[in-house]
């Protein structure tokens, strides 16, 4: 593990340009528009933050697996991997990177069924239909498109430090670690080092509970046109989520997002077989 986030292949190789992003989301956004685009990446965070915890994990280790979903994308195409295949493959990477351990194979995917009925039946009425075999295949795809750099760096971590520094009121911690959660629903995950995206959700809840954080901000000697950029994109989404209904929306937008090519084989739920799955 790199000593610090400098040092990283987190910094050296995943902080992403946005318009490197977007170019390599256009084979998508000939079939989607921009909206439907992120409402999807929304949604598979929705349900890898929910089998996160249904199986009673960390918040970090929800936030890496959801990064990783989110790194798969930003260089491949949805077509490329079903993402209701790629987000459990997340989950399950993620909880042994981050040293929670290794979660057995009916395990996640019992918990991927009940939370698929429970929760998800609206985008996906029929029963999760992937195997713990097509999750391990996945697994290997997803480590050799990362380039096997697994560690990441969060902005939990330096927003402690900062709330530590700013000694504030103690409701003003939990309400930006809110929002820290709620950016990994946009791209500012794969575009800022975390210490930005912590400053700017810290800059978020200030303004929410009406404190001046402008000269501390001025002290840190930092970028604020990235701490404004990253707020912006934040506060994006929120309006978003105003207006958006996903039960209603959503199954439409996934009979939009382009599929993988599928083999058919029937075969026996009984001995964990499915069907295969083509990787292009």
């Amino acid at each position: 593990m790199a000593g610090n986030f400098w040092q990283s292949s987190h910094f050296q190789q995943w902080v992403l340009d946005p318009p490197e992003l977007f170019k390599n989301r256009q084979a998508d956004l000939n079939v989607l528009t921009e909206d439907g685009y992120q409402k999807i990446m929304i949604f598979f965070a929705n349900f890898i933050q929910s089998l996160g915890e249904q199986l009673k994990l960390r918040q970090q280790v929800i936030a890496t697996a959801t990064i990783y979903f989110k790194r798969f994308y930003s260089r491949n195409s949805l077509k490329c991997i079903d993402p209701w295949l790629m987000a459990p493959t997340c989950v399950f990477l993620a909880s042994k990177v981050e040293e929670f351990g290794v979660i057995s194979n009916t395990r996640l995917i019992s918990t991927c069924q009940a939370v698929v009925k429970n929760k998800f039946s609206h985008a996906h009425p029929l029963e999760y239909p992937y195997r713990i075999n097509l999750v391990l295949e996945c697994e290997f795809y997803l480590l050799e498109m990362m380039d096997c750099c697994l560690v990441l760096y969060h902005p939990y971590r330096p927003l402690t430090e900062y709330f530590k520094e700013l000694q504030q009121d103690e409701s003003l911690f939990p309400l930006a670690w809110r929002i820290v959660n709620d950016s990994l629903r946009t791209d500012v995950c794969l575009t800022y080092p975390p210490y930005l995206i912590s400053l700017a959700c810290l800059h978020i809840a200030c303004v929410i509970q009406q404190k001046d954080l402008r000269q501390w901000l001025a002290e840190c000697n930092v970028d604020m046109d990235k701490i404004l950029e990253i707020s912006r994109q934040i506060l994006a989404l929120y309006e978003l989520w105003k207006s958006y209904d996903e039960k209603k929306e959503i199954a439409a937008i996934l009979e939009k997002m382009p599929k993988p090519n599928t083999s058919p084989t029937p075969t026996s739920a009984q001995d964990g077989s499915q069907q295969s799955q083509s990787v292009q």
